[in-house]
Protein backbone atom coordinates (compact mmCIF):
# COMPACT_ATOMS: atom_id res chain seq x y z
CA UNK A 1 0.00 0.00 0.00
CA UNK A 2 1.51 3.42 -1.11
CA UNK A 3 1.12 6.12 1.58
CA UNK A 4 -0.76 9.03 0.65
CA UNK A 5 -0.03 11.91 -1.19
CA UNK A 6 4.41 11.30 -1.38
CA UNK A 7 6.34 12.96 -3.50
CA UNK A 8 5.67 10.25 -6.68
CA UNK A 9 2.38 11.02 -5.74
CA UNK A 10 0.40 9.94 -9.54
CA UNK A 11 3.14 8.60 -11.37
CA UNK A 12 2.87 5.43 -11.44
CA UNK A 13 6.44 4.46 -13.75
CA UNK A 14 9.54 4.85 -13.73
CA UNK A 15 9.57 6.94 -17.08
CA UNK A 16 6.53 9.02 -15.63
CA UNK A 17 8.61 10.00 -12.27
CA UNK A 18 11.48 11.18 -14.60
CA UNK A 19 9.69 13.17 -17.02
CA UNK A 20 8.12 14.94 -14.13
CA UNK A 21 10.91 15.54 -11.47
CA UNK A 22 13.56 16.18 -14.11
CA UNK A 23 11.43 18.40 -16.82
CA UNK A 24 8.07 19.28 -16.05
CA UNK A 25 8.18 20.16 -12.01
CA UNK A 26 10.70 22.66 -13.14
CA UNK A 27 8.82 24.63 -15.48
CA UNK A 28 7.39 28.30 -14.62
CA UNK A 29 3.63 28.44 -14.96
CA UNK A 30 1.67 30.68 -17.43
CA UNK A 31 -1.85 30.74 -15.97
CA UNK A 32 -3.24 32.52 -19.14
CA UNK A 33 -6.89 32.46 -17.77
CA UNK A 34 -7.99 33.10 -13.98
CA UNK A 35 -10.16 35.60 -11.64
CA UNK A 36 -7.78 37.01 -9.34
CA UNK A 37 -8.60 40.66 -8.79
CA UNK A 38 -5.45 42.15 -9.86
CA UNK A 39 -5.72 45.17 -7.28
CA UNK A 40 -4.69 42.22 -4.93
CA UNK A 41 -1.87 41.42 -6.50
CA UNK A 42 -0.71 45.43 -6.90
CA UNK A 43 -1.56 45.97 -3.42
CA UNK A 44 -0.14 42.98 -2.44
CA UNK A 45 -2.88 41.65 0.00
CA UNK A 46 -2.28 39.60 3.21
CA UNK A 47 -4.90 37.43 4.78
CA UNK A 48 -5.75 37.35 8.29
CA UNK A 49 -6.63 33.70 8.54
CA UNK A 50 -6.80 30.69 6.71
CA UNK A 51 -10.38 30.96 5.83
CA UNK A 52 -9.88 34.18 4.59
CA UNK A 53 -6.80 32.90 2.19
CA UNK A 54 -8.54 29.28 1.64
CA UNK A 55 -11.87 29.51 1.60
CA UNK A 56 -13.13 32.27 0.44
CA UNK A 57 -14.11 32.82 -3.35
CA UNK A 58 -13.31 28.94 -3.53
CA UNK A 59 -16.64 27.60 -5.53
CA UNK A 60 -15.38 24.07 -5.01
CA UNK A 61 -14.68 23.70 -1.20
CA UNK A 62 -18.29 25.68 -0.87
CA UNK A 63 -20.20 22.66 -2.88
CA UNK A 64 -18.68 20.25 -0.67
CA UNK A 65 -19.69 22.31 2.69
CA UNK A 66 -23.44 22.22 1.03
CA UNK A 67 -23.26 18.75 -0.25
CA UNK A 68 -23.12 18.05 3.70
CA UNK A 69 -25.94 19.90 4.65
CA UNK A 70 -23.64 23.27 6.28
CA UNK A 71 -25.48 26.29 6.47
CA UNK A 72 -24.89 29.05 4.07
CA UNK A 73 -23.55 30.96 7.23
CA UNK A 74 -20.94 28.62 7.27
CA UNK A 75 -20.42 28.76 3.18
CA UNK A 76 -20.38 32.16 2.37
CA UNK A 77 -22.03 33.63 5.37
CA UNK A 78 -20.81 35.81 8.20
CA UNK A 79 -19.87 32.75 10.10
CA UNK A 80 -16.81 32.68 12.58
CA UNK A 81 -13.67 32.23 9.88
CA UNK A 82 -12.54 29.08 12.61
CA UNK A 83 -16.04 27.72 12.22
CA UNK A 84 -15.54 27.35 8.52
CA UNK A 85 -12.60 26.14 8.56
CA UNK A 86 -13.47 23.13 10.57
CA UNK A 87 -17.02 22.48 9.28
CA UNK A 88 -14.68 22.25 5.92
CA UNK A 89 -12.21 19.96 7.82
CA UNK A 90 -15.25 17.37 9.07
CA UNK A 91 -16.23 17.01 5.50
CA UNK A 92 -13.38 16.87 3.06
CA UNK A 93 -12.97 13.02 4.45
CA UNK A 94 -16.12 12.28 2.64
CA UNK A 95 -14.47 13.24 -0.57
CA UNK A 96 -12.81 10.49 -1.35
CA UNK A 97 -12.59 10.29 -5.05
CA UNK A 98 -13.16 14.13 -5.24
CA UNK A 99 -9.85 15.94 -6.99
CA UNK A 100 -10.68 18.53 -3.90
CA UNK A 101 -8.90 15.96 -1.70
CA UNK A 102 -5.63 16.01 -3.68
CA UNK A 103 -5.32 19.88 -4.32
CA UNK A 104 -6.51 20.67 -0.36
CA UNK A 105 -3.90 18.47 0.85
CA UNK A 106 -0.98 19.80 -2.23
CA UNK A 107 -2.01 23.44 -0.93
CA UNK A 108 -1.43 22.56 2.86
CA UNK A 109 1.62 20.58 2.15
CA UNK A 110 3.66 22.88 -0.70
CA UNK A 111 2.76 26.56 0.76
CA UNK A 112 2.49 25.64 4.60
CA UNK A 113 4.44 22.79 4.85
CA UNK A 114 1.59 20.91 6.93
CA UNK A 115 1.69 17.18 5.50
CA UNK A 116 -1.07 15.52 7.63
CA UNK A 117 -4.79 14.65 6.80
CA UNK A 118 -7.30 17.15 7.21
CA UNK A 119 -10.44 16.36 9.42
CA UNK A 120 -12.47 17.07 12.27
CA UNK A 121 -10.01 15.58 14.66
CA UNK A 122 -6.99 17.33 12.96
CA UNK A 123 -8.61 20.81 12.13
CA UNK A 124 -6.89 22.88 14.95
CA UNK A 125 -3.55 21.66 14.27
CA UNK A 126 -3.70 22.50 10.84
CA UNK A 127 -5.39 25.84 11.96
CA UNK A 128 -2.87 26.81 14.06
CA UNK A 129 0.30 25.98 12.21
CA UNK A 130 -1.10 27.46 9.10
CA UNK A 131 -1.84 30.74 10.36
CA UNK A 132 1.39 30.70 12.48
CA UNK A 133 2.94 30.63 9.01
CA UNK A 134 0.08 33.35 7.98
CA UNK A 135 0.96 35.90 10.53
CA UNK A 136 5.03 35.14 10.63
CA UNK A 137 6.18 34.65 7.02
CA UNK A 138 6.67 37.64 4.96
CA UNK A 139 6.19 35.80 1.55
CA UNK A 140 2.34 34.22 2.60
CA UNK A 141 1.20 37.70 0.84
CA UNK A 142 -0.15 37.81 -2.70
CA UNK A 143 2.93 38.58 -4.27
CA UNK A 144 5.13 36.24 -2.41
CA UNK A 145 2.59 33.41 -3.58
CA UNK A 146 2.64 33.96 -7.21
CA UNK A 147 6.41 34.10 -6.90
CA UNK A 148 6.89 31.28 -4.70
CA UNK A 149 4.44 29.20 -7.23
CA UNK A 150 6.92 30.35 -10.29
CA UNK A 151 4.47 32.30 -11.95
CA UNK A 152 5.34 34.30 -14.95
CA UNK A 153 1.97 35.33 -16.56
CA UNK A 154 -1.22 35.82 -14.81
CA UNK A 155 -4.42 36.68 -17.24
CA UNK A 156 -7.05 37.86 -15.51
CA UNK A 157 -10.64 38.73 -16.25
CA UNK A 158 -12.00 41.95 -17.17
CA UNK A 159 -15.01 43.77 -18.08
CA UNK A 160 -15.13 46.08 -20.66
CA UNK A 161 -15.68 48.69 -18.77
CA UNK A 162 -12.89 48.33 -16.47
CA UNK A 163 -10.55 51.05 -16.22
CA UNK A 164 -7.34 48.82 -16.13
CA UNK A 165 -6.09 50.55 -13.79
CA UNK A 166 -4.58 48.17 -11.13
CA UNK A 167 -2.77 46.39 -14.51
CA UNK A 168 -1.66 50.00 -15.37
CA UNK A 169 -0.08 50.08 -11.59
CA UNK A 170 1.91 46.98 -11.79
CA UNK A 171 2.91 47.18 -15.67
CA UNK A 172 5.05 50.44 -14.10
CA UNK A 173 5.86 48.21 -10.63
CA UNK A 174 9.86 47.10 -11.58
CA UNK A 175 10.02 45.70 -7.86
CA UNK A 176 7.52 42.73 -9.29
CA UNK A 177 8.86 40.56 -12.37
CA UNK A 178 5.53 39.16 -12.78
CA UNK A 179 3.73 39.81 -15.88
CA UNK A 180 -0.52 40.88 -15.15
CA UNK A 181 -2.20 41.09 -18.24
CA UNK A 182 -6.03 41.60 -18.56
CA UNK A 183 -8.54 39.82 -20.58
CA UNK A 184 -11.08 41.16 -22.59
CA UNK A 185 -14.33 39.54 -20.68
CA UNK A 186 -17.85 41.55 -22.83
CA UNK A 187 -20.30 38.64 -21.29
CA UNK A 188 -22.47 41.25 -20.35
CA UNK A 189 -22.45 43.22 -23.59
CA UNK A 190 -23.84 40.05 -25.42
CA UNK A 191 -26.34 39.42 -22.71
CA UNK A 192 -29.64 41.56 -23.94
CA UNK A 193 -31.60 39.18 -22.33
CA UNK A 194 -30.52 39.79 -18.91
CA UNK A 195 -32.06 41.99 -16.51
CA UNK A 196 -29.15 45.25 -16.03
CA UNK A 197 -28.62 44.83 -19.81
CA UNK A 198 -29.56 48.96 -20.30
CA UNK A 199 -28.11 50.12 -16.93
CA UNK A 200 -24.32 47.88 -18.72
CA UNK A 201 -25.18 49.98 -22.24
CA UNK A 202 -25.26 52.98 -20.32
CA UNK A 203 -21.91 52.10 -18.39
CA UNK A 204 -20.35 51.60 -21.68
CA UNK A 205 -21.60 54.58 -23.03
CA UNK A 206 -20.23 56.73 -20.75
CA UNK A 207 -16.73 54.70 -20.73
CA UNK A 208 -16.78 55.33 -24.67
CA UNK A 209 -18.03 59.18 -24.88
CA UNK A 210 -20.80 58.93 -27.36
CA UNK A 211 -24.13 57.76 -27.49
CA UNK A 212 -24.75 53.67 -28.09
CA UNK A 213 -28.27 54.48 -29.97
CA UNK A 214 -27.78 51.52 -32.57
CA UNK A 215 -25.85 48.21 -33.26
CA UNK A 216 -22.98 50.23 -34.86
CA UNK A 217 -22.48 52.27 -32.03
CA UNK A 218 -22.18 49.13 -29.59
CA UNK A 219 -19.46 47.66 -31.91
CA UNK A 220 -17.48 50.69 -32.23
CA UNK A 221 -16.99 50.91 -28.14
CA UNK A 222 -16.35 47.27 -27.75
CA UNK A 223 -13.71 48.27 -30.93
CA UNK A 224 -12.22 50.79 -28.88
CA UNK A 225 -12.20 49.05 -26.24
CA UNK A 226 -10.54 45.88 -27.34
CA UNK A 227 -8.05 48.35 -28.82
CA UNK A 228 -7.02 50.11 -25.23
CA UNK A 229 -6.80 46.75 -23.81
CA UNK A 230 -4.58 45.63 -26.56
CA UNK A 231 -2.43 48.21 -25.53
CA UNK A 232 -2.16 47.42 -22.29
CA UNK A 233 -0.57 43.80 -22.95
CA UNK A 234 -3.93 41.96 -23.26
CA UNK A 235 -3.16 38.88 -24.95
CA UNK A 236 -6.58 37.45 -24.97
CA UNK A 237 -10.18 37.91 -24.73
CA UNK A 238 -12.77 35.10 -23.15
CA UNK A 239 -16.53 34.85 -23.99
CA UNK A 240 -19.20 32.66 -21.12
CA UNK A 241 -22.02 31.20 -23.16
CA UNK A 242 -24.32 28.93 -22.56
CA UNK A 243 -24.05 27.47 -25.31
CA UNK A 244 -22.66 28.98 -29.45
CA UNK A 245 -25.53 30.19 -31.01
CA UNK A 246 -24.92 31.25 -35.02
CA UNK A 247 -28.28 33.17 -36.31
CA UNK A 248 -27.96 36.30 -38.76
CA UNK A 249 -30.60 38.99 -38.67
CA UNK A 250 -30.25 42.62 -41.14
CA UNK A 251 -29.39 45.24 -39.24
CA UNK A 252 -32.62 47.10 -39.34
CA UNK A 253 -34.02 44.21 -37.56
CA UNK A 254 -31.40 43.71 -35.45
CA UNK A 255 -31.74 47.68 -34.61
CA UNK A 256 -34.95 47.14 -34.05
CA UNK A 257 -34.12 44.50 -31.05
CA UNK A 258 -31.73 46.55 -29.38
CA UNK A 259 -34.02 49.69 -29.11
CA UNK A 260 -37.16 47.75 -28.09
CA UNK A 261 -34.49 46.08 -25.38
CA UNK A 262 -33.44 49.85 -24.43
CA UNK A 263 -37.57 50.56 -23.54
CA UNK A 264 -38.03 47.35 -21.42
CA UNK A 265 -39.03 45.13 -24.15
CA UNK A 266 -38.07 41.37 -23.47
CA UNK A 267 -36.13 39.62 -26.63
CA UNK A 268 -37.11 36.33 -28.12
CA UNK A 269 -34.65 33.85 -28.05
CA UNK A 270 -34.08 34.12 -32.13
CA UNK A 271 -33.69 37.79 -31.49
CA UNK A 272 -31.04 36.71 -28.32
CA UNK A 273 -29.19 34.63 -30.51
CA UNK A 274 -28.64 37.16 -33.81
CA UNK A 275 -27.49 40.14 -30.82
CA UNK A 276 -24.37 37.28 -29.80
CA UNK A 277 -23.90 35.90 -33.14
CA UNK A 278 -23.60 39.74 -34.50
CA UNK A 279 -21.44 41.19 -31.12
CA UNK A 280 -19.26 37.39 -31.26
CA UNK A 281 -18.81 38.11 -34.53
CA UNK A 282 -17.64 41.47 -34.52
CA UNK A 283 -15.73 40.88 -31.48
CA UNK A 284 -13.61 37.74 -33.21
CA UNK A 285 -12.45 39.98 -36.33
CA UNK A 286 -11.38 42.54 -33.62
CA UNK A 287 -9.31 40.16 -31.50
CA UNK A 288 -7.54 38.71 -35.29
CA UNK A 289 -6.82 42.63 -35.98
CA UNK A 290 -4.89 43.49 -32.69
CA UNK A 291 -3.58 40.02 -32.30
CA UNK A 292 -5.31 38.57 -29.76
CA UNK A 293 -6.28 34.94 -28.87
CA UNK A 294 -10.06 34.10 -28.40
CA UNK A 295 -11.30 31.47 -25.91
CA UNK A 296 -15.15 30.61 -25.72
CA UNK A 297 -16.20 28.27 -22.78
CA UNK A 298 -19.42 27.31 -23.23
CA UNK A 299 -22.05 24.78 -22.30
CA UNK A 300 -22.24 25.72 -18.46
CA UNK A 301 -25.91 26.53 -17.33
CA UNK A 302 -25.57 29.44 -14.85
CA UNK A 303 -27.82 30.05 -11.83
CA UNK A 304 -30.22 27.25 -12.25
CA UNK A 305 -30.90 27.61 -8.71
CA UNK A 306 -33.62 30.89 -8.42
CA UNK A 307 -33.88 31.17 -4.65
CA UNK A 308 -30.11 30.78 -3.71
CA UNK A 309 -29.35 33.41 -7.03
CA UNK A 310 -31.90 35.68 -5.46
CA UNK A 311 -30.39 35.24 -1.95
CA UNK A 312 -26.95 34.93 -2.85
CA UNK A 313 -26.17 36.51 -6.39
CA UNK A 314 -24.22 34.56 -9.10
CA UNK A 315 -21.05 33.15 -8.86
CA UNK A 316 -21.70 31.72 -5.65
CA UNK A 317 -21.08 28.25 -6.71
CA UNK A 318 -24.49 26.90 -7.86
CA UNK A 319 -23.65 26.82 -11.57
CA UNK A 320 -23.27 23.58 -13.53
CA UNK A 321 -22.56 21.59 -17.00
CA UNK A 322 -25.78 22.14 -19.55
CA UNK A 323 -26.61 19.13 -21.92
CA UNK A 324 -27.06 21.94 -24.78
CA UNK A 325 -25.80 21.00 -28.17
CA UNK A 326 -24.00 24.09 -30.06
CA UNK A 327 -21.89 21.38 -32.25
CA UNK A 328 -23.23 22.81 -35.61
CA UNK A 329 -23.32 26.25 -34.65
CA UNK A 330 -20.16 26.28 -33.35
CA UNK A 331 -19.15 25.21 -36.67
CA UNK A 332 -21.06 27.41 -38.26
CA UNK A 333 -19.32 30.42 -36.23
CA UNK A 334 -15.17 29.27 -37.09
CA UNK A 335 -16.71 28.99 -41.13
CA UNK A 336 -18.33 32.31 -41.29
CA UNK A 337 -14.50 34.11 -39.75
CA UNK A 338 -12.50 31.59 -41.77
CA UNK A 339 -14.32 32.81 -45.16
CA UNK A 340 -13.64 36.33 -44.11
CA UNK A 341 -10.23 35.90 -43.21
CA UNK A 342 -10.58 36.76 -39.32
CA UNK A 343 -10.58 33.99 -37.46
CA UNK A 344 -8.31 34.44 -34.72
CA UNK A 345 -5.96 31.97 -32.70
CA UNK A 346 -9.16 30.43 -30.75
CA UNK A 347 -9.49 27.88 -27.84
CA UNK A 348 -12.65 25.94 -27.39
CA UNK A 349 -13.89 24.32 -24.28
CA UNK A 350 -17.21 22.47 -23.47
CA UNK A 351 -17.94 22.18 -19.90
CA UNK A 352 -19.60 19.16 -21.56
CA UNK A 353 -17.29 16.23 -21.50
CA UNK A 354 -19.76 14.67 -24.68
CA UNK A 355 -18.37 17.20 -26.65
CA UNK A 356 -14.41 16.27 -26.62
CA UNK A 357 -14.57 14.21 -29.83
CA UNK A 358 -16.33 16.88 -31.14
CA UNK A 359 -13.84 19.66 -30.64
CA UNK A 360 -11.25 17.41 -30.86
CA UNK A 361 -11.71 17.00 -34.23
CA UNK A 362 -13.45 20.08 -35.04
CA UNK A 363 -10.06 22.27 -34.58
CA UNK A 364 -8.56 19.83 -36.81
CA UNK A 365 -10.92 21.62 -39.87
CA UNK A 366 -9.76 24.56 -38.99
CA UNK A 367 -5.67 24.67 -38.69
CA UNK A 368 -3.45 26.96 -40.54
CA UNK A 369 -0.02 27.46 -42.44
CA UNK A 370 2.58 29.44 -39.69
CA UNK A 371 0.27 29.24 -36.65
CA UNK A 372 1.17 25.64 -34.66
CA UNK A 373 -1.98 24.49 -33.38
CA UNK A 374 -4.04 27.93 -33.83
CA UNK A 375 -7.28 26.10 -32.68
CA UNK A 376 -6.66 24.67 -29.35
CA UNK A 377 -9.07 22.40 -27.74
CA UNK A 378 -8.41 24.20 -24.49
CA UNK A 379 -7.84 21.94 -20.57
CA UNK A 380 -10.36 20.15 -19.34
CA UNK A 381 -12.54 22.73 -17.59
CA UNK A 382 -13.96 23.34 -14.02
CA UNK A 383 -16.15 20.21 -13.07
CA UNK A 384 -13.91 18.66 -15.68
CA UNK A 385 -10.41 19.38 -14.20
CA UNK A 386 -9.82 15.89 -12.42
CA UNK A 387 -7.72 13.24 -13.21
CA UNK A 388 -10.71 11.03 -15.02
CA UNK A 389 -11.46 14.45 -17.13
CA UNK A 390 -7.52 15.46 -17.49
CA UNK A 391 -6.66 12.13 -18.63
CA UNK A 392 -9.48 11.57 -20.93
CA UNK A 393 -8.96 15.06 -22.50
CA UNK A 394 -5.78 14.39 -23.23
CA UNK A 395 -6.38 11.21 -24.60
CA UNK A 396 -8.55 12.19 -27.15
CA UNK A 397 -6.56 15.62 -27.94
CA UNK A 398 -3.49 12.90 -28.36
CA UNK A 399 -6.13 9.79 -30.84
CA UNK A 400 -7.29 13.11 -32.90
CA UNK A 401 -4.75 15.20 -33.38
CA UNK A 402 -0.84 16.61 -32.29
CA UNK A 403 -0.78 16.60 -28.19
CA UNK A 404 2.40 18.42 -28.50
CA UNK A 405 1.03 21.68 -29.38
CA UNK A 406 -1.22 21.86 -26.61
CA UNK A 407 -1.13 25.14 -24.23
CA UNK A 408 -1.42 23.07 -21.51
CA UNK A 409 -3.15 24.01 -18.03
CA UNK A 410 -4.52 27.10 -16.58
CA UNK A 411 -6.30 27.80 -12.79
CA UNK A 412 -9.50 29.23 -13.89
CA UNK A 413 -9.32 30.21 -10.03
CA UNK A 414 -10.16 33.38 -7.94
CA UNK A 415 -7.58 31.46 -5.34
CA UNK A 416 -3.64 32.32 -4.74
CA UNK A 417 -2.82 28.76 -3.65
CA UNK A 418 -5.00 27.11 -6.70
CA UNK A 419 -1.20 26.94 -8.99
CA UNK A 420 -1.42 23.64 -7.63
CA UNK A 421 -3.44 22.85 -10.35
CA UNK A 422 -0.94 23.54 -12.53
CA UNK A 423 1.16 20.86 -10.61
CA UNK A 424 -1.69 18.25 -10.51
CA UNK A 425 -2.01 18.49 -14.33
CA UNK A 426 1.67 18.02 -15.37
CA UNK A 427 2.01 14.83 -13.21
CA UNK A 428 -1.20 13.52 -14.49
CA UNK A 429 0.50 14.26 -18.31
CA UNK A 430 3.78 12.90 -17.29
CA UNK A 431 1.91 9.74 -15.82
CA UNK A 432 0.29 9.83 -19.12
CA UNK A 433 3.05 9.66 -21.11
CA UNK A 434 5.10 7.25 -19.05
CA UNK A 435 2.12 4.56 -19.78
CA UNK A 436 2.93 4.41 -23.20
CA UNK A 437 6.26 4.46 -22.49
CA UNK A 438 6.35 1.77 -20.57
CA UNK A 439 3.86 0.00 -22.87
CA UNK A 440 5.97 0.27 -25.90
CA UNK A 441 3.68 3.15 -27.74
CA UNK A 442 6.37 5.27 -27.53
CA UNK A 443 10.50 5.01 -27.84
CA UNK A 444 11.75 5.55 -24.35
CA UNK A 445 13.72 8.65 -25.77
CA UNK A 446 14.06 11.50 -23.06
CA UNK A 447 14.94 13.66 -25.39
CA UNK A 448 12.02 13.51 -27.43
CA UNK A 449 9.65 12.92 -23.93
CA UNK A 450 11.17 15.92 -22.11
CA UNK A 451 10.74 18.47 -25.12
CA UNK A 452 7.45 17.42 -25.27
CA UNK A 453 6.77 17.99 -21.68
CA UNK A 454 8.50 21.11 -21.78
CA UNK A 455 6.58 21.86 -24.74
CA UNK A 456 3.20 21.13 -23.34
CA UNK A 457 3.80 22.96 -19.87
CA UNK A 458 5.55 25.87 -20.68
CA UNK A 459 6.63 26.93 -23.90
CA UNK A 460 3.49 26.10 -26.21
CA UNK A 461 1.64 28.95 -24.12
CA UNK A 462 4.69 31.09 -23.78
CA UNK A 463 4.56 31.08 -28.13
CA UNK A 464 0.92 30.79 -28.15
CA UNK A 465 0.09 34.14 -26.36
CA UNK A 466 3.04 35.84 -28.11
CA UNK A 467 5.45 36.43 -24.28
Amino acid sequence: MRTFLTENFLLSTPTARTLYHTVAAKQPIIDYHCHIAPREIYENRRFDDLTQLWLDNDHYKWRLLRANGVEEKYVTGDGDGWEKFRRFAEVLPKAIGNPMVHWCHMELKNYFGWDGFLSGETAREAWDFCNEKLQSAPDFSARGLILRSRVEMVGTTDDPCDSLEWHRKLASDKDFPVRVYPTFRPDRALQIHQSGFTDYIRRLERMAGYPLAAVEDVKRALSDRIAYFAAQGCRTADHGLEYVSFRRLPGTALNAVYRSVLSGGVPAREDIEAWQTELLLHCAGEYARHGLAMQLHYTCLRNPNSRAFAELGPDTGFDCAAPADSGGTLAKLLDELEKSGILPRTILYSLNPNDNIFLDTLIGSFQSPGVPGRLQHGSAWWFNDNRAGMTEHLTGLANQGLLGNFVGMLTDSRSFLSYVRHEYFRRILCNLLGSWVENGEYPNDLGLLGGLVEDICYQNAKRYFDL
